[in-house]
């Protein structure tokens, strides 16, 4: 049985399809879910979220010991979670640092993430549908890890 893909989501992604829809988008989190579970064709997806810091780290710790790859949107905590960034050092696998809107064409305050210089990869302006092209690459990326990994 192949370890399964950790999707972690940060604070305000449950407010998706009607927070700033204007940079968001109007889809929800329970159809950004039911994407990565389609587009992880049968493969297990830990999807979650949460407004709490100490949460996502737990799930990261969780990640460490039970996940193939990590696909995180940090949201705000991209930019002022050193906590989050030293969990996610200690992951072994691949991580993808997902972003819904282009943080690059934002205001200053969103340019410098925390979580960029660990990822294996940024994906940052493809709205939603960012997340189904972070499960397929990691998809591919969990493919090439050695056994046991």
């Amino acid at each position: 049985m192949s370890k399964p893909i950790y999707i972690l989501n940060g604070p305000n992604l449950n407010r998706l399809g009607t927070r700033e829809p204007e940079i968001y988008g109007r889809t929800t989190l329970a159809e950004v879910e039911a994407m990565c579970r389609e587009a992880a064709a049968g493969l297990t997806i830990v999807f979650r979220q949460s407004n709490r810091e100490y949460e996502i780290i737990d799930w990261v710790h969780e990640a460490i010991d039970e996940g193939s790859g990590i696909i995180i949107n940090p949201a705000a905590f991209t930019f002022t979670s050193m906590a989050i960034m030293d969990a996610l050092k200690m992951f072994p696998g691949p991580i993808i640092e997902l972003h819904i809107s282009n943080i690059h064409k934002r205001e200053p305050i969103y340019h410098k993430s925390y979580v960029s210089p660990i990822a294996t990869a940024v994906i940052a302006g493809l709205g939603t549908d960012g997340y189904r092209t972070a499960v397929k690459a990691m998809l591919t990326m969990t493919a090439t890890l050695p056994a046991g990994t």
